[in-house]
This record gives structure tokens, C-alpha cells and sequence, in this order.
């Protein structure tokens, strides 16, 4: 839902269905909108999502339906009253908590989920906030973007039932709160390899990643971080023949775990457990 009754900044830009006076007026997420935002965020059982701006409730709602529990904060009392009993008749009345709540003072650290429909100006504000979250929170956004955050996932679609904007067009965007991997790591591969040294440069869930194995610089040649998941594509020279390397484990701290599978290109393949130290 779009937030009522918040202040924006003096420059900022607000989009065209802004008040004069910089207020947001409350808009409804359509239900296509919503089912969408649940899919991509993959809302199920044991999530705990917070609705930002949750207006009549439905996205809390929805979540809840799906087995999730939920908080949908919103400073207008009467939407408030209005989404609790909307709950009450979807029968998740248990599930699906609202309160007068501002945005920048609600606690998010419980989320597992934070779905918005929010302005850009908003979302820019919330950027520190959403980072700080857990490894692997997921954030779906209606119609905003989170400051200069790239988002995992973009999804367009015409949206005849959507009351602002122009043609109709909703963009639903996913993010996932990437784990801090910057730094140097080294490993053990006895099987292959022996020592490797791992040099990270991070800027949000994009990585820049040098590998050196037997004295050797390996190219990358692709690299993923998806919340925890540590995803790494190296191929180069080591033990006196080209191989490649596909390195997938789980950032927890100052470990990676996981594993490497190395073939030669020929469908010779052999799977060896993998872990990675930050060196401090």
C-alpha cells in the first residue's frame, strides 16, 4: 500500500499522485500486484512479513492466508481499524496484526519479509535499515526502488486495474539482504590445488572476486550472492591442466562452507567439500 500522511523531504521529487504538500495519499495495491509480491518473495509458513504502509491490509493478509504471520503499520487510525477487520473476516485475525505505526520507527529486525508500496524518496530513507536485516530477508517493492540498490529480481506488467501511473504498468522489485563477504579468504583444497586464496570486493550483492591457486591468477568468470549463497564460477590452470571450478557454499561469519565440483571438460566431474576462512 501506498503510506499515508508522510512528510517528504523538501527536494524531493514526488511522483504525480503526491498531495502539494509533499503527504502521500493511500493507494490500494491491486490483487494481481499482491499475489505477484508473495510469489517472488516465496511468502510461505514460518515467514514473519511487516507491511510497510499497509493501508486495508491486504498484503499482510495475503501473507497470512499462506501460512506466514504479519505486521501492517500505517499512520492512518482508520485504515488501522479497517485492515484488523478485514483480518478478522478473512479468518487470520491471529496472524495479521496492524498498528498506528510510523515507517522509521518500527522494528524490523523480527522480518523475514518487508513488502512496501512506498515512494522512492521513502524507500532511499529505509536503505541503512534494510541492509542492517538479516542475511537473506527478503524486500518486495511495489512501484519503488530502494535508493541506487539493485534489485535481484524485475518484474513489468500491465495492471488495467492500477489507479495511478501511467498505462497501467506495475514494476515489482526483489531484494535479498546479502551477507558481508568483502575481504580476503583463503582455503584448503588437499584434492586440488592445495592453498587458494580468495580476494573479495563488495558493493551490495555484487561481487568483484581475484582467485589465486598454486601460485597461479584463475579467472572468474562469474559470480553470484543471493542472500547467505556464495556462488563462484573459476576456471584456469591448476595441477598442470585446465580445469573448472564451480564453488557454491554458505556465508556465516568469517566461514564460507559448502562445496566445489571440478570437471575438465570432458564430464569428468568430482564433487570436494569446501571451506573458506576470512583472514582477519
Amino acid at each position: 500500500m501506498l503510506l499515508a500522511l508522510l512528510i517528504a523531504p523538501a527536494q524531493a521529487q514526488p511522483q504525480a499522485w503526491a498531495w502539494d504538500d509533499g503527504t502521500v495519499p493511500y493507494v490500494q495495491t491491486p490483487a494481481e500486484i499482491v499475489e505477484r509480491m508473495m510469489r517472488m518473495a516465496e511468502v510461505r509458513a514460518g515467514d514473519f512479513v511487516i507491511d510497510l504502509g499497509s493501508g486495508d491490509g491486504r498484503i499482510v493478509i495475503e501473507a497470512a492466508k499462506r501460512g506466514a504471520r504479519g505486521l501492517g503499520v500505517d499512520l492512518d487510525p482508520s485504515l488501522v481499524k479497517l485492515a484488523t477487520q478485514n483480518a478478522q473476516q478473512a479468518g487470520v485475525g491471529e496472524r495479521a496484526r496492524f498498528e498506528v505505526r510510523d515507517i522509521f520507527e518500527t522494528d524490523l529486525s523480527r522480518a523475514s519479509v518487508v513488502t512496501m508500496y512506498l515512494l522512492p524518496d521513502f524507500n532511499k530513507k529505509l536503505l541503512p535499515r534494510l541492509l542492517a536485516l538479516k542475511p537473506g530477508t527478503r524486500i518486495v517493492s511495489h512501484d519503488g526502488s530502494i535508493g541506487d540498490w539493485p534489485a535481484d529480481e524485475t518484474l513489468e506488467m500491465r495492471t488495467p486495474e492500477k489507479p495511478v501511473g501511467v498505462g497501467g504498468i506495475s514494476k515489482v522489485e526483489l531484494w535479498i539482504v546479502p551477507a558481508e563477504v568483502r575481504g580476503a579468504w583463503t582455503s584448503h583444497l588437499p584434492q586440488h590445488g592445495g592453498a587458494w586464496r580468495f580476494q573479495i570486493a563488495q558493493r551490495y550483492q555484487m561481487l568483484e572476486v581475484a582467485v589465486l591457486a598454486e601460485g597461479r591468477d584463475l579467472l572468474v568468470r562469474n559470480t553470484r550472492l543471493r542472500g547467505e549463497e556464495v556462488k563462484l564460477v573459476v576456471t584456469g590452470v591448476v595441477k598442470n591442466r585446465a580445469w573448472h571450478h564451480y564453488f557454491v557454499g554458505t556465508a556465516r561469519g568469517d566461514a564460507i562452507e559448502g562445496e566445489v565440483t571440478v570437471s575438465d571438460g570432458n564430464n569428468n566431474k568430482v564433487v570436494y567439500p569446501w571451506l573458506a576462512k576470512r583472514a582477519r
